[in-house]
């Protein structure tokens, strides 16, 4: 390639959202600003479902962005979403997570359902009429998927049909939600075969399903997590996400949340720098303000950057996403920008916490609110080890090479 025509194709790169993500973006920080910052303090210290926010965005039209249009959503996919947690979760993380679970419950059905099940789940979710939980840990099985125990058998009266057994734990959203994707062996327990797993969408009033506990957190309080029990719950045929034996699917779900995830530890970096830079500036000490001494600009500059990089992982990874580039072989940058994210949301939180001193640790400050929410970011939707796997695996496997 010519010097000229390296030239044009550099020439071709552009990093600036398009007016219509730009427009977007504006629009959720304004909502962020002023709907979400005024009770994030509130939300975290009771714990109580923010039924004001989610009424807010639902009126906003801000529940369907990565819903396509045909199915009553505004068609902005994961970018558009990615964009619009960034924005909120600079104050409130449960609002973030409030925006994942219109993504999390809602990929396999796009990546995979029938159009029957696309309009029959998808545009309550873009709406706000419904809402929709994930189902995948276990109490035995966490990262190792593989290792779940609930199990749906045939049906031996409804040809087609299942009947849906076993406990899934840590459920983002448990308590609020109208439907579950579920994912079940429909082969032997024993079996860790891929394909001896299958998912399942599971209306939350079918006869059957319970949802005994909600846990008790260490951050992200708002939106309650807790177990949700299948007992002999009968489902149709109609009920099969994809093909049975499509563990697959799962995976594929989860990879395109990779960016999305992301978004929640940039958002709550940006929070806790931006919040700890205006302390640090007016933060009078040693004759001058605290902003002056260089090894704390250091610190600044040092998680500037790193909250920087990890955007360009993300709006990377939610670019391929939104091009149906989630398979195997993107599975290094996607789990890049998730591993990274989160990381950096763990060292701007303590830093933040750290650079307001005896303030940080006190209540009436919220850096103790980001510091406890980011190590959630570090665990949900494949913790930081499993996502340096994946990406060693993909380094090994050539999946991501420089040569």
């Amino acid at each position: 390639m010519s010097v000229a025509t390296l030239s044009g194709s550099l020439a071709g790169m552009d990093f600036a959202l398009s007016d219509e993500l730009a427009a977007l973006q504006q629009t959720v920080r304004r909502f962020a600003q002023e709907k979400v910052a005024p009770r994030a303090r509130d939300i975290d210290q009771t714990g109580e479902y923010p039924q004001d926010i989610f009424d807010g965005l639902r009126d906003a039209d801000l529940l369907g962005l990565c819903i396509p249009e045909e199915y009553g959503g505004s068609g902005a996919g994961i970018m558009g979403l990615t964009l619009a947690i960034e924005e909120v979760t600079k104050y409130s993380n449960v609002i973030g997570l409030m925006l994942l679970l219109t993504r999390l419950p809602t990929g396999p059905i796009m990546i995979a359902g029938s159009e029957e099940q696309k309009l029959k789940y998808l545009p309550g979710i873009a709406s706000g009429e419904s809402r929709a939980a994930f189902c995948l840990s276990e109490p035995g099985a966490g990262s190792d998927v593989a290792g779940m125990q609930s199990q749906a058998i045939a049906d031996p009266d409804v040809p087609g049909g299942w009947i849906l057994s076993g406990t899934k734990c840590w459920i983002s959203g448990v308590s609020q939600a109208d439907w579950f994707t579920v994912f079940a062996k429909t082969g032997d327990r024993a079996s860790r075969h891929h394909d001896a797993i299958t998912g399942f969408i599971v209306p939350a009033d079918r006869l059957g399903v319970s949802r005994p506990r909600v846990d008790r957190k260490m951050g992200v309080k708002g939106i309650d997590t807790g177990e949700v029990v299948f007992d002999n719950v009968k489902l149709g045929p109609e009920d099969v996400i994809g093909a049975v034996g499509g563990f697959r699917l799962a995976m594929l779900g989860l990879n395109a949340m990779r960016p999305i995830v992301a978004a929640r530890g940039i958002g709550l970096a940006e929070g806790a720098l931006m919040y700890a830079t205006e302390y640090v500036k007016n933060r009078a000490a040693f004759g001058s303000t605290i902003a002056h001494m260089q090894g704390i600009q250091w610190e600044i500059a040092k998680c500037a950057t790193e909250i920087e990089a990890a955007r360009l992982l993300t709006y990377r990874a939610a670019w391929l996403a939104d091009q149906g580039k989630f398979t195997k072989e993107y599975v290094p940058m996607l789990s890049m920008s998730k591993y990274y994210a989160a990381e950096v949301a763990v060292k701007a939180s303590g830093l933040a916490v750290q650079l307001l001193g005896a303030a940080g640790y006190m209540e009436e400050h919220p850096t103790e609110q980001w510091y406890r929410d980011a190590r959630q970011l570090t665990i949900v939707e494949g913790t930081s080890q499993i996502q340096l796997g994946l990406i060693a695996k993909g380094v090994l496997g050539h999946d991501m090479w420089w040569d």
